[in-house]
């Protein structure tokens, strides 16, 4: 079933379209202004390596390691922070996060061996946890989910948008600051690129509403408008206790799918650098421009999907074919790490596959998950998947110390990603497309 077009809206549609944009332009612009940030402080770290690793003395698989811990301490904490967010409201849960990560993102600047590398790095992971499937779950608050595919792809542009703008000013940050007050160039992109969170966190606290009733800038009418098209399209919902989403079948499935999905995502946010530094590029700066590229494509193509499949309310094949997308990417990236240009294009092409399935992905579980559940429900999907954020670059990292070849890891990503591809078609088409 699509969505009526503009010219046959009745008064009705066109007044409940308008109201919904009025909501997109207030929140999710702000929210993509702090997962710019937050995805820039957590993979920063791939930049940081270009420097940091001879300077601390670190392999690739103990990079790797390092930066993977960043997801065991995401996986511990992510569920009770769901939890306490759903309790203690949004606005402040989330300047919470925001603030700590910020905090200890600006610690690295003191990082001096492998052991404190590993300790700061789980800190992280433990201090942003929960802020991404915050967002999500209070999206939920807001969208019904047939608008939701296209306003978590706009609130996910912020990852190929922290790749756009955040590895050119890493890398200038890098080469403009080394040496300054006998500090290295990666001491001060973590320092200065701490900075925003914590500017941006205390901004949360007056900007970010709770939930729609407490909305000032939403008339009494526009909330009724808001709250009536979340009740019906929440009636089928399944509202539970938090334990309940533990022995979903259902919430497991997701959980095999993200997973998927996340092992080609941070392949590419963590190792981008290193894979474009490979193909005979040494300046900084122009690494950074060049891994931008991919990051491009990705902004575009993510846009483009999670447009269509909220038009056409379709989410199977739409998550299908960005995830085998992903996998020849990969796999011609494999066979092309020998020139930049042709690297690039391979890169572009995963970029924009795997990129595209994490906004499209979340249209799954909160399709029937509500309440309690679904608190704990996407909080556990998000912790579980993201588990693969440490298996990749440590998997990455391990494979290349072990055979000498860059070519193997890009293989393993592309079966991860043709297995995603395959739990997707086993999901109820009744049940995701709505």
């Amino acid at each position: 079933m699509s969505t009526p077009t503009a010219t046959a809206e009745t008064p009705g549609l066109a007044r409940e379209n308008a109201v919904f944009r009025k909501v997109v332009l207030r929140i999710v612009p702000f929210l993509v202004l702090c997962y710019v940030f937050s995805y820039l402080d957590r993979v920063n770290v791939g930049f940081a390596k270009l420097q940091m690793a001879d300077d601390l003395g670190l392999s690739e698989a103990a990079y790797g390691l390092g930066a993977g811990l960043f997801f065991i301490g995401y996986f511990l904490f992510e569920v009770p922070s769901n939890l306490m967010l759903q309790r203690i409201g949004a606005r402040t849960w989330i300047a919470r996060i925001m603030i700590t990560w910020g905090l200890v993102s600006g610690a690295f600047t003191f990082v001096t061996n492998e052991t404190t590398f590993y300790v700061l790095r789980f800190l992280l992971g433990a201090a942003e946890a929960g802020f991404y499937p915050g967002v999500i779950l209070y999206c939920t608050y807001w969208f019904p989910s047939h608008r939701r595919a296209r306003v978590i792809a706009m609130f996910m542009s912020a990852i190929p948008v922290a790749g756009i703008f955040g590895n050119p000013l890493s890398g200038w940050i890098m080469d403009r600051f080394q040496g300054v007050n006998g500090w290295q160039g990666w001491q001060w992109m973590f320092l200065l690129e701490a900075i925003p969170a914590l500017l941006i966190g205390v901004a949360t606290l007056f900007y970010l509403d709770n939930g729609v009733r407490s909305a000032e800038w939403l008339s009494d009418d526009e909330k009724d408008i808001v709250e009536a098209a979340i009740a019906k399209d929440t009636a089928h919902q399944k509202h539970g206790r938090a334990w309940d989403s533990f022995r979903d079948p259902k919430v497991w499935l997701m959980c095999l799918i993200y997973f998927c999905f996340v092992m080609g995502q941070y392949a590419l946010t963590f190792w981008m650098p290193t894979f474009v530094k490979s193909t005979g590029i040494e300046n900084n700066f122009t690494i950074g421009v060049l891994s931008a590229v991919p990051f491009l494509a990705a902004l575009v193509a993510m846009n483009l999907f999670g447009r269509s499949a909220d038009k056409r309310r379709e989410r199977r094949w739409h998550l299908v074919i960005p995830s085998l997308m992903g996998a020849v990417g990969f796999s011609l990236a494999a066979g092309w790490s020998g020139s930049t240009v042709l690297s690039l294009i391979a890169l572009s092409f995963a970029a924009a596959g795997v990129l595209t399935c994490a906004p499209l992905f979340w249209s799954l579980p909160t399709a029937f998950l509500g309440g309690t559940a679904a608190a704990a429900g996407l909080a556990l999907i998000n912790s579980v998947g993201n588990l693969a954020g440490f298996v990749s670059p440590y998997m990455i990292g391990a494979l290349k110390d072990a055979t000498g070849s860059a070519s193997i890891p890009m293989y393993v990503l592309a079966f991860s990603l043709v297995v995603g591809a395959a739990a997707v078609l086993t999901t109820k088409k009744q049940v995701v497309n709505r």
